[in-house]
């Protein structure tokens, strides 16, 4: 899941450097094809790129891509127009967003302390946000999109068999957003791409590669509890980024709302870790 984060979050960084000098869908088309030419290498070499499903498998996997490939355009579309710590500290009411969905829709236990620890979490995404104020940005509704649709993802990754390998799924995640983003890019003018942001693109592909194989292997067959805890580093990512690439510096406010989410999301899974003890 670390790992996973990190892979992310430069990739986010990747894709902020070019956002002055090219338009989305073009730059996530250029991004997916590179992304898609190393997951398709590295879904050939280890001989599953031709990997068939089981029967029960198909509507799993067509229904993650599709949380998948919103989230990447909600995201996205929010990281072009925000700063980038700004929109990463919003995603890190994921964990609190995941446990509610699975207590919810996979009958997952939560207590009373537990509910209240999410309630309080996403009051400090409220603290981020911060609507109706002159600190508001729009976009960060858009990032709120990005968390409700990466939910459906993490839930459904759970529920991929073990027997389909995490490549596979990744490759027709990439394979999905590259397409989409380059009809998409149809209905916008095309900037001309110099060597440095072709780079740039191509190192984003590798990045989002490691985002995509890690997050998938670290949500299948395993505890939810115990892994999602492991999210919160990607806001360490954000912030050394945010300030050392772009000169960004989070307000207070931002801070103690990113806090407020981080304390209750570990308070959270400290609780569930307890409950399954006991």
């Amino acid at each position: 899941m670390m790992a996973s984060m990190a892979g992310f979050v430069l990739n986010d960084t990747m894709i902020k450097l070019v956002s002055e000098d090219m338009a989305l869908f073009q730059a996530v088309f250029v991004r997916g094809f590179f992304a898609t030419l190393f997951l398709g290498i590295l879904a050939w070499k280890k001989k599953v790129i031709f990997h068939r499903p089981q029967s029960n498998e198909f509507k799993i996997i067509a229904w993650r891509t599709f949380a998948e490939v919103s989230a990447t355009f909600c995201f996205l579309t929010a990281l072009f127009n925000m700063p980038l710590a700004n929109a990463t500290a919003i995603l890190q009411c994921l964990p609190l967003s995941v446990t509610l969905a699975a207590s919810i829709f996979l009958g997952y236990q939560v207590g009373w302390r537990r509910y209240l620890a999410i309630l309080i979490g996403f009051a400090g995404v409220i603290f981020i946000v911060r609507p109706g104020t002159d600190g508001f940005n729009i976009y960060s509704l858009w990032a709120l999109g990005a968390v409700a649709f990466v939910t459906l993802r993490d839930l459904l990754s759970h529920k991929l068999n073990s027997s389909t390998p995490s490549i596979f799924v990744a490759l027709i995640t990439s394979i999905s957003i590259m397409v989409l983003a380059g009809l998409a890019s149809a209905t916008q003018e095309w900037q001309d791409i110099s060597p440095e942001i072709l780079l740039y693109l191509a190192t984003a592909g590798g990045f989002i590669l490691i985002g995509y194989v890690a997050g998938i292997a670290a949500m299948r067959n395993v505890e939810i509890s115990f892994v999602s805890p492991f999210r919160y580093t990607v806001l360490i990512w954000a912030l050394l980024l945010g300030f050392f690439v772009f000169g960004e510096i989070p307000d207070a406010i931002t801070i103690i709302g990113s806090l407020i989410v981080v304390g209750t999301g570990i308070y959270t899974f400290y609780r569930e870790r307890k409950a399954l003890i006991s």
